[in-house]
């Protein structure tokens, strides 16, 4: 916690290259080995306890350091070898203290999805459909869910309560638009329990763990540091660290590597002989048709995240042809028009441009009431948008959230 920070930061001390080079070849061999391997990473961005971290800094009695714009942040060379590491089916489970949302934004799947179409071609795994592969302990500052019926909502904004009222009421000022619920941020404040449901998942992968890695974690944090110390402490299960600092696992720990999270993520994938994939960004779309009558329509255009989550990602939606523009979820545009089979409608979908990504023309086929998943991928190399139309959607699950 916050007030556990020493007003002097703990000495930072790296490891030359050829000694973490010597590490990750040992570390590699027991991921190799490994038949249940799980991560557990600490706070993001910015830091919190190094030199220049926001509890030092507290502790320090000085202001607290800007916050970076997570929002607008490529995640790491880290972040996405640890999706390889999940799509392949090594990773059997994150278990993250960061709240930026990098982790779900870089491609870690909250359960269970299609793997990417080259992991699929190679066949090396079948995962079982729906399975959770992360356990946020303190919450993502981009999700928020009803505080009555328990439905959650994915947001590319921040999506965290102003705390007007104390720190304890998390109302973000939105209503669910399932049942008009007040929804509610993830966000877990000091003094608070961390959820069950994430908690529950993490002790129980815990339990099951030959092998756990810290990344740049200080392992200080109750109640969420206890999970590398049950793998740490059972037998036969090993535990490794990546951390600049010491840390209170360090007498159990099998492996400790003193170098920068991204370092080691790069020696061990050259190690295993796998690729740390570029970050794209990935959306999921919805274009639902319902006719009401023979020349009235309904169109809806919804965001989803990968297990059905309703998810943020549009400013506005313009149909062609229209003058109006869909500014607010739903996404909602009334067609009084005869529409024929076949015929193809040009939606404009306006983004929220945190990687100044352009606006979509997406050429919609009609085919009567119907409801078409499109998949959309930017490169922020390029700049450019690739788009995909599913004719069979999966069916959309819901995703509970339990409360804290």
């Amino acid at each position: 916690m916050a007030d556990t920070a020493p007003k002097v930061a703990a000495e930072e001390r790296r490891e030359s290259l050829a000694v973490v080079d010597r590490k990750a070849e040992v570390l590699a061999k027991q991921i190799k080995k490994s038949k249940h391997f799980i991560v557990f990473t600490g706070a993001g961005i910015p830091d919190f306890r190094g030199p220049d971290g926001n509890w030092t800094l507290r502790a320090q009695g000085k202001p607290r350091t800007k916050h970076a714009n997570t929002l607008q942040a490529i995640p790491t060379l880290s972040h996405m070898a640890l999706v390889e590491l999940q799509n392949r089916g090594i990773l059997k489970l994150l278990v993250s203290q960061n709240c930026d949302g990098l982790h779900r934004r870089s491609g870690i799947l909250p359960v269970c999805g299609p793997l990417a179409p080259s992991i699929q071609q190679e066949q090396r795994l079948v995962l079982t459909p729906f399975k959770e592969r992360i356990a946020e302990l303190h919450g993502n500052s981009n999700r928020e869910a009803c505080n009555n019926c328990n439905k959650e909502y994915i947001r590319d904004f921040r999506a965290v309560s102003t705390y007007e009222n104390g720190i304890h009421d998390h109302r973000t000022g939105r209503k669910c638009a399932r049942c008009g619920g007040a929804l509610i941020d993830s966000i877990i404040n000091f003094g608070e329990n961390l959820p069950k449901r994430d908690l529950d998942l993490a002790y129980q992968h815990a339990e099951l763990a030959d092998l756990c890695l810290v990344l740049g974690s200080s392992v200080t944090v109750t109640p969420a540091c206890k999970i590398p110390t049950i793998v740490g402490e059972r037998k036969g299960a090993k535990l490794a660290v990546c951390n600049l600092q010491k840390t209170p696992v360090d007498d159990i720990t099998d492996y400790r590597i003193f170098t920068e999270t991204d370092i080691l993520m790069a020696k061990l994938m050259e190690k295993l002989t796998l690729p740390i994939p570029p970050f794209i960004l990935r959306r999921r779309l919805i274009v639902k048709f319902e006719t009401q009558e023979e020349d009235r329509h309904k169109l809806e255009v919804t965001g989803v995240d990968s297990d059905g989550t309703p998810v943020t990602f549009l400013q506005s939606v313009r149909l062609e042809g229209s003058r109006r523009v869909a500014r607010a979820e739903p996404y909602i545009i009334h067609v009084r028009d005869a529409l024929q089979p076949g015929e193809n409608l040009t939606l404009d979908l306006e983004f929220m441009g945190h990687f100044n990504e352009p606006n979509i023309e997406l050429a919609h086929l009609y085919n009567g009431n119907e409801e078409v998943l499109y998949l959309l991928e930017y490169d922020p190399q390029t700049g450019e948008w690739t788009v995909e139309r599913n004719e069979t959607p999966q069916r959309t699950v819901e995703y509970i959230v339990l409360d804290p």
